[in-house]
This record gives C-alpha cells, structure tokens and sequence, in this order.
C-alpha cells in the first residue's frame, strides 16, 4: 500500500483508488497492472510525508518526445503551458529537465509533463529544444549537450536575454539549426509580446515552429538579429516600464481620494483596455489620444503637464538604453 503523498493520491485500500493511481502512473509512462505500476513507482520515488523527490528514471521511461525545454523557470513553465493548451503538442510529448528539484515539481504541477535532471537526455529526446535558462549558463549547457546535437540535429531555440546567434553557433556544431527568441513575462498570462531571429542554418519550416509555439501565448515578429537589442527595450522591458505608470496612475488616485485598492484596478484596467483598443481597432495611439482629448478638457490638460515633463522623451530613453550584449569565450 502506498501511503498518501505529494499528489495527494489515498492509499491504495479501494477499486476506485487502485483505478486513480493506475490511471496517475499511465500517464507518467508506467503502463501494466496496480501492483507493477507500485513496483515502479518504489523506483521512481523516494516517499516521504508530504514531497516527491523527482528521479530520473520518470524521464528514462518516456518514449520520444517532441518539445524539450532545458530549464523549467517560471518563463518556460508558462510557455509550454501554453503549447499544451493550444494543443500544439500534448502533455506526453513535452518534458523539461533542471538542476533544481523545486523548479522541476512546479514545472510538472503546472504543465502536467514529465521531467528530468539530465540535459543531455532532452536532446535525446526531442527534436526541438528551447533553451530556457539564465544567459551566464549557456555556454555550460551547450558544451555538454555538444555531442548529443551533432547526432540528432534538432532545432535549438533560445530564450537567454542577450546570448547572440553567433555566440551560440560557435558553441555548437556548425550544422546546428539555431533561433534566438525575446518574450516578456506577460507570457505567465498568455499575452507575450515577442520577436525572434533566425540562425544561419534555420529553415522556413523552423520559423513556422517557433510562430506556432510563440503564438501560443501571445504574438511573435520575425525580426533581423541587430534589431533584438531593440526589442529587449521595448517589450522585453517593457512591461516594467507599464508597472511603474500604472502604479503612478493608482498613486495620483490615491492622493486626489481614491481607495487604493479601486485606484490600483482603474489604473490597469485603463492600461489594459486602452492597449486593446490600439490592438483591435488599429488605429493609430495618437488618434486615439485625440478622440478622448477634447478642446479645453482636463484630458488635454493632463497631457499639457506630461509633455511639461517630457514625457515622451522619458520613455524613448528608457527603450534605448540597454547592456551590452552578452559576451562569452567560445573556448
């Protein structure tokens, strides 16, 4: 009998229990009778009162997959929450690996996908591997998974802010289809906004991969390489810079009397519905901006006082300032 554990299973006493657990353990890929899913499951975990310790052995007892993701943050989590919503690919075919057992539990808890420690083994698995994990950690990544991708080939896409194509290109072998991707955190709502550049090797039908996975949780721009430094100002940073007029709209409410709690939701819900109206009826912001300005009104004023601060010319700046890019010695 198993006792009660991390996915709140009951002990295995009923028909009913026995028929939950066996249906559990199918889908993390232990398929045959209760009493051999148990066995299996003796090796796959270490039990104890209330958490799992992920083993490899749940990866090494999958079937090919078709979505890898080295890294399982919060980014790549949403992401492929995304892809398994939009029935891009299913539950069964996506699996992420990490060193960190947390990051892995949320992973799986969130996205329903299998999971592992071993990069090398998403490579093996999968011929689409995106590569999720801070910009410092690439270059380990990619030496170790060197040999994995000569043999396989599979189409390597990057979410690390700043790594260059040609950073990752030397580290990998020179037939390595490559794609660098910049999304935002709105992706953890399913509104990203991002654009990717295509390697030296990448294809059409890789490009149509990466729409259809970005696309899943927002929009996606093909863009050139020399203009991701610009797309990291703009929207990669984007959304702090919203956070913070948000915040000063609620704060302005707060100080002419609102509650703060109804100030807070005006000011968004004035960001959201005015960024919906520029997305939905296409029209340029500065008409917009016209028809809510009307003559001697307090909009107008309003926008007086902003322009007295130099408002836009804060925020251009805000777009074009940003690091270097990220530099790493291929050797």
């Amino acid at each position: 009998r198993l006792r009660q554990h991390y996915y709140n299973f009951p002990p295995l006493c009923g028909t009913a229990s026995c028929n939950a657990y066996k249906e559990h353990m199918a889908r993390l890929g232990f398929i045959g009778p209760w009493r051999r899913c148990y066995l299996a499951a003796q090796n796959a975990f270490k039990i104890k009162t209330k958490k799992i310790v992920v083993k490899h052995v749940l990866a090494e007892r999958m079937q090919a997959c078709g979505l890898g993701w080295i890294g399982a943050g919060q980014m790549a989590s949403a992401m492929a929450k995304g892809v398994v919503e939009a029935k891009i690919f299913a539950k069964g075919d996506v699996i992420a690996s990490d060193k960190s057992t947390a990051q892995l539990e949320s992973f799986s808890g969130l996205v329903g996908c299998l999971v592992t420690t071993s990069n090398v083994e998403i490579v093996q698995k999968c011929p689409i591997v995106v590569l999720s994990t801070k910009p410092a950690v690439v270059p380990i990544v990619l030496r170790e998974i060197y040999e994995e991708v000569k043999a396989k080939n599979p189409l390597v896409i990057s979410i690390a802010a700043g790594v260059s194509i040609d950073t990752m290109e030397a580290l990998l072998p020179k037939s390595t289809r490559v794609v660098r991707v910049m999304p935002n955190t709105p992706c953890l709502v399913g509104e990203t906004a991002s654009a990717y550049a295509m390697g030296a090797n990448a294809t059409a039908n890789d490009a149509e991969v990466v729409e259809k996975l970005f696309g899943s949780c927002g929009q996606t721009f093909k863009l050139k390489e020399s203009l991701m430094d610009a797309v990291t100002g703009l929207s990669g940073s984007g959304p702090a810079y919203v956070y913070m007029m948000i915040e000063a709209m609620a704060d302005g409410g707060v100080r002419m009397g609102l509650p703060r709690a109804v100030a807070l939701k005006l000011a968004a819900q004035t960001v959201f519905g005015s960024a919906k109206m520029v997305l939905s009826t296409g029209e340029h912001p500065g008409l917009l901006k016209d028809k809510v300005a009307s003559p001697g009104g307090t909009t107008i004023a309003g926008i007086h006082a902003l322009e007295q601060s130099g408002f836009r010319g804060i925020i251009m700046n805000a777009v074009q300032v940003h690091p270097s890019p990220f530099q790493i010695e291929p050797n």
